[in-house]
């Protein structure tokens, strides 16, 4: 968990790390945020104008509705806090979209796609400067494109998802089937000549250019974004995926692609632009020069 305040005039005065009790249950993770809202706000002078809350799976602006790997299931957002302030909930990934678009790498772009790689894909359609959750709320869920008819089973029950491919923890699961060593992780096989390594790395970045192909057809973004711990293998990882897009978009340019500006701040300075638009300031945001304090783990 990573929480913050944040002022009218976006200064990070604190930001802090806990860790999620998730093997207590949900309501030990529900209270662990309860707790850590409650601490946050007493660190600051005087009480905060609302709480902006991202949490993963489906939710809606004011109920967690469902989190497969947290376990709970219609959370109301005001059981996260016992502060008697207005609460906005976003999704983790919509809104990490939010603050890219607001304060980073989006930033005067009106529509974009964000695609955060990490142990999981999962990506956020920015259109018209806000995400886009579809009709029911699993909107963004681009991990699970199918890139590989009859491709490997995903953990969701489909077969050949970009997921199984692409994501930081199939590159390593991938390369370590294959190679026989255990505990692989996925920046060790984007940094290795091995021919094991070269292999699975270039199906992940076929993979991805496949993804990267459909979506840019369905919805033509500005450019494509993307962040999460993957991203970090730079020129590795944006180069093949560059050429490979171009080649695919015969009859069309290939937007841009940039690497995310807000790194894993990102989910914070969202759910700080939502609390400030729960607590009735909707225009703050623009105008902020974001600076983020470093952040203690706090056990």
């Amino acid at each position: 968990m990573k929480g913050g305040l944040v002022s009218e005039s976006g200064v990070v005065l604190l930001s802090e790390r806990r860790p999620t009790p998730r093997a207590d249950g949900p309501d030990a993770v529900v209270g662990a945020i309860r707790d850590f809202i409650g601490h946050l706000a007493a660190s600051g002078a005087g009480g905060p104008a609302g709480v902006g809350l991202v949490v993963p799976g489906l939710v809606s602006a004011d109920t967690a509705i469902y989190a497969a790997n947290l376990g709970w299931d219609h959370v109301p957002a005001a059981d996260f806090t016992r502060l008697d302030v207005p609460v906005m909930l976003g999704h983790d990934v919509r809104t990490g979209g939010l603050a890219e678009s607001v304060l980073g790498a989006g930033r005067g772009v009106s529509d974009f796609l964000f695609l955060p790689i990490g142990t999981g894909i999962a990506g956020a359609m920015i259109l018209h400067g806000e995400p886009y959750g579809g009709s029911s709320g699993w909107g963004g869920e681009i991990g699970h494109i199918p890139v590989i008819p009859d491709g490997e089973r995903c953990a969701c029950g489909q077969f050949g998802c970009l997921e199984t491919y692409a994501s930081a923890a199939s590159v390593g699961r991938r390369y370590s089937l294959r190679s026989g060593q255990e505990g692989v992780r996925a920046e060790q096989v984007v940094s290795s000549d091995d021919p094991v390594a070269v292999e699975v790395w270039d199906e992940a970045v076929e993979a991805l250019s496949l993804a990267l192909a459909t979506y840019t057809l369905l919805l033509d973004p500005s450019m494509i974004v993307l962040g999460g711990g993957l991203a970090e293998a730079g020129p590795a990882l944006f180069d093949p995926v560059r050429t490979r897009l171009v080649r695919r978009l015969a009859f069309r340019d290939a937007p841009p692609l940039r690497p995310a500006a807000l790194g894993m701040d990102a989910g914070m300075l969202g759910a700080a632009l939502l609390g400030w638009r729960a607590a009735g300031r909707p225009d703050l945001g623009p105008g902020w020069t974001v600076d983020v304090r470093p952040e203690p783990m706090v056990s």
